[in-house]
């Protein structure tokens, strides 16, 4: 008699689960503590997804990417992040960890802010070793924090701070601080507090570009034009003032302004009127000061910079005839005073 034999039962597979929570929340992120005691998966299993042509990759010390496509700017900045959060935390609270400096503000769209190395906050006396990706910044000052596409990161006014306090180049300080005021990321009184709570006054050209602010300032070009008037005998403008009608109706913001001689400078540069609407725009809007009895004088940031004598020519002749005008504007000016905070140092 033959026994039959008992259907052979196939292998149960073994699969590592996915962790898909993780993923949804943090880019495609994860760290090895997450995927070890959160996801349950192995190391054995992670060093094996890592290897040169596995599903993963390891974007830095114990942090993963989980595809195999390149990282974006969002997952380069949010894997900092990971990096220097302390393993038990939640990396996306912000409490351990969270984006500053350059990094932060090109999340937010600043130019000229380099994202990389990624400067990271971490809580004193907390230290961290640093990467060539990775800069982690030590302090007792935990700042407010918010998420910026999905990366925790410390407020634009602190992140500006940080930055300044980091960056070698005077004149991309000016640039970047500038930027981040002119784009409404943060107020020049409070950037000018963060900046003395920082401790960063006491550097001449960190206080020179807050002393721009205060001013009105909110470019580089406006920066330099101010830098040309002073020291002339011209009057004193103000910078960024807005301009009303008699009736109150909103007119223009000329870059700098003379109220009692009725006096302005625009300063065009071509990178905002690249198309042919923003070119029309400034036209409108130089009509409507004209048509208000106000003076335009027109320049551009690299006349300002490199025939400021010609600029200045314009403008003291436009405010010498303007002494004995029988009907000067009848406009409003409201906005910035012009201080003399500080002296510009170069």
């Amino acid at each position: 008699m033959i026994t039959p034999k008992a259907p052979t039962q196939a292998p149960t597979p073994t699969t590592t689960p996915t962790p898909t929570p993780l993923t949804r929340r943090q880019l495609n992120l994860a760290t090895r503590h997450q995927l070890t005691t959160t996801a349950g998966i192995p190391d054995a299993t992670i060093t094996s997804r890592t290897r040169p042509g596995g599903p993963w990759q390891r974007l830095l010390p114990r942090v993963y990417l989980l595809q195999t496509g390149p990282p974006d700017h969002r997952q380069r900045a949010l894997a900092a992040v990971l990096y220097a959060a302390e393993p038990a935390a939640d990396p996306l609270a912000g409490d351990t960890a969270a984006l500053t400096g350059g990094a932060a503000l090109t999340l937010l769209g600043i130019r000229d802010a380099p994202p990389t190395p990624a400067d990271v906050l971490i809580r004193s006396p907390r230290r961290l070793t640093a990467t060539p990706q990775v800069r982690p910044v030590t302090t007792s000052r935990w700042p407010a924090t918010l998420t910026v596409s999905g990366v925790p990161s410390a407020r634009p006014v602190r992140a500006a701070a940080d930055f300044a306090a980091r960056c070698p180049s005077p004149e991309r300080v000016r640039s970047v601080l500038a930027q981040v005021v002119q784009s409404g990321w943060c107020h020049p009184h409070d950037l000018h507090t963060e900046l003395r709570s920082a401790r960063l006054l006491s550097r001449p050209a960190i206080r020179a570009a807050a002393g721009e602010l205060l001013a009105g300032v909110r470019s580089v070009a406006e920066a330099q034009a101010r830098d040309v008037l002073t020291g002339t005998d011209l009057p004193t403008p103000l910078w960024n003032a807005r301009l009303y009608t008699p009736d109150g109706t909103f007119l223009a913001t000329p870059d700098a302004y003379w109220p009692d001689e009725g006096v302005a400078l625009e300063i065009d540069s071509a990178e905002y009127h690249y198309s042919r609407d923003a070119w029309h725009a400034t036209l409108h809007r130089r009509l409507r000061l004209e048509s208000h009895g106000v003076l335009v004088v027109s320049a551009t940031p690299s006349m300002i910079r490199d025939t400021p004598t010609e600029v200045l020519n314009a403008l003291r002749t436009l405010l010498t005839l303007t002494t004995p005008r029988p009907t000067p504007p009848t406009l409003t000016a409201r906005g910035h005073q012009q201080l003399p905070l500080f002296p510009r140092v170069g």
